[in-house]
């Protein structure tokens, strides 16, 4: 009887302590409810989280499964379907009189499935030959060879390539309008695509990386709140910069006032194209601008700096003076925008550890021609930010494979070139139909949406395993169950839904 009591009066105790734990531990409060009955969380056993994984499973390939590794695609089927796409690709090829089994329209839209799927040379077409969500995307029942891509690259003409580059700036133009921009920001440089072959078109000149080699030399603008690039001028790798530039600005300028009335452009440029042609031009369509200048042709400039005293200061780092001022064989003078920086000056001395040795500074200059009305806080930021574009060409040739030369004829790389902007393109639409702005217009004129990079997008969301079902005749695409994927999948095609 007393080692009953004893055991009884151990429970109390144990049921007691338990209590106070759980009540430390916020499990159970003395205001729950009577009826609600308090939540335990198991930590789960060594048993239920490891196996045994000895045998490795024989391969089988079936092709009647409709297995897909892409079967995040099917944003891209609701992303071409709401730009009618493929009927304005069509449009730029209805002018060739022989139409092959595999039209342009469709190879050119495979050029951009391709690119987006991470794929670079052609050749690499087949391993995805079979896939179904690219066949569904691209509207065929099997896909072309690499024989037969190659051959309608090369069947490409003048005519096809124009049209080509007015729609990728149409598609552009469209999202600037549905953006309603006070403001659109237009930067201009040029990139390097170099090639160990002798393509049509190609020539050997400045080449800091490949020396030697040939190249294309094309000229890019793109428009800084979107990261999109509106128009590519292609040329020769042994051109300058500012070949052919002057009419290319002029006509990427008049498409964005043509389509956005009443709104203020910008652009931004380096020193390569400071003319006084291109400046004159600028000032005389009303657009603000801003342009490097090159200090190694302008000894009268150099001296300038060299000799001022006084410089009025923007922060710790920054100085600067502004004068107006032209070389000798400009019409007019035109307000510079002189900056100094505060930097570490390189010490190529031996390093001595057990002496102390003070930092010596000194300064890197810069200056910059600009007709813009605001203080030189504000003009130094604004032309700072055109370093975005660098990150839009890296980008390009990395993601999207802009740096790769297929075919011997100018067309047809122009076309592959085209291709590869329109997929980085249509990356960024896609992301912008689903996400909201996350900034406004800055100083930096930095993009209004925080982009995600392709290859993030293919990670998380396009390179998918999937497999086309038909349960009760409707066609269904199933995937392991992933419960961020479904949430992500999800948002994206309601958002497209409510675009449509």
């Amino acid at each position: 009887m007393s080692r009953c009591v004893h055991n009884h009066n151990l429970m109390d105790a144990s049921e007691r302590k338990t209590d106070s734990l759980l009540v430390e531990c916020g499990r159970f409060s003395q205001q729950t409810e009577p009826t609600q009955e308090p939540v335990f969380t198991m930590k789960p056993t060594r048993s239920s989280v490891h196996r045994k994984t000895h045998a490795v499973p024989t391969l089988r390939f079936d092709e009647s499964q409709k297995l897909t590794s892409f079967a995040g695609l099917v944003l891209f089927q609701k992303l071409f379907a709401l730009l009618d796409l493929k009927a304005r690709l069509r449009g730029c090829y209805d002018h060739m009189t022989v139409h092959p089994i595999f039209g342009h329209a469709t190879i050119v839209l495979l050029l951009v499935v391709h690119l987006l799927l991470g794929y670079r040379r052609l050749r690499e077409l087949a391993y995805y030959q079979d896939d179904p969500m690219v066949l569904r995307l691209l509207g065929l029942r099997k896909l072309p060879d690499v024989a037969t891509l190659s051959r309608a690259l090369a069947q490409v003409d003048a005519s096809s390539v124009d049209k080509l580059r007015t729609l990728v700036r149409r598609l552009v133009l469209d999202r600037l309008k549905k953006m309603a921009p006070a403001r659109v920001t237009l930067d201009f440089d040029g990139s390097v695509i170099s090639t160990g072959r002798r393509a049509e078109g190609t020539a050997v000149g400045y080449n800091r990386r490949k020396k030697g080699q040939r190249s294309y030399y094309p000229l890019l603008c793109t428009v800084a709140q979107t990261g999109q690039v509106l128009d590519v001028l292609h040329r020769p790798g042994n051109v300058h910069d500012s070949r052919g530039a002057r009419e290319f600005i002029q006509g990427c300028i008049q498409e964005v006032s043509r389509a956005l009335p009443g709104v203020q452009i910008e652009v931004r440029m380096d020193a390569a194209f400071y003319a006084d042609a291109i400046v004159v031009m600028l000032a005389g369509m009303g657009v603000e601008f801003t342009i490097s200048v090159p200090f190694e042709r302008l000894v009268a400039l150099k001296a300038i700096i060299e000799g001022r005293k006084r410089w009025w200061r923007i922060d710790d780092r920054w100085s600067y003076f502004s004068p107006q001022w032209k070389p000798k064989v400009w019409a007019r003078r035109q307000r510079l925008v002189v900056v100094r920086q505060k930097v570490k000056v390189q010490d190529k001395e031996p390093l001595q550890l057990d002496l102390f040795r003070p930092y010596e500074y000194g300064y890197a200059f810069k200056a910059i021609v600009t007709n813009k009305a605001v203080g030189a806080k504000k003009v130094l930021a604004y032309h700072n930010g055109r370093g975005s574009q660098e990150g839009v060409f890296a980008e390009l040739k990395s993601q999207a494979a802009m740096d790769y030369v297929p075919t011997r004829t100018l067309a047809g790389n122009q076309s592959y070139l085209l291709a590869a902007i329109l997929a980085h393109n249509l990356a960024r639409e896609l992301h912008m139909v689903v996400e909201a702005p996350v900034r406004a217009t800055n100083e930096k004129r930095a993009a209004r949406w925080s982009f995600v990079q392709l290859s993030t997008l293919r990670q998380r969301l396009v390179q998918r395993g999937g497999r086309l079902l038909y349960p009760n005749g409707r066609l269904t695409l199933a995937m392991s169950a992933n419960a961020k994927i479904e949430r992500e999948l999800g948002r994206y095609l309601d958002a497209l839904d409510r675009a449509a």
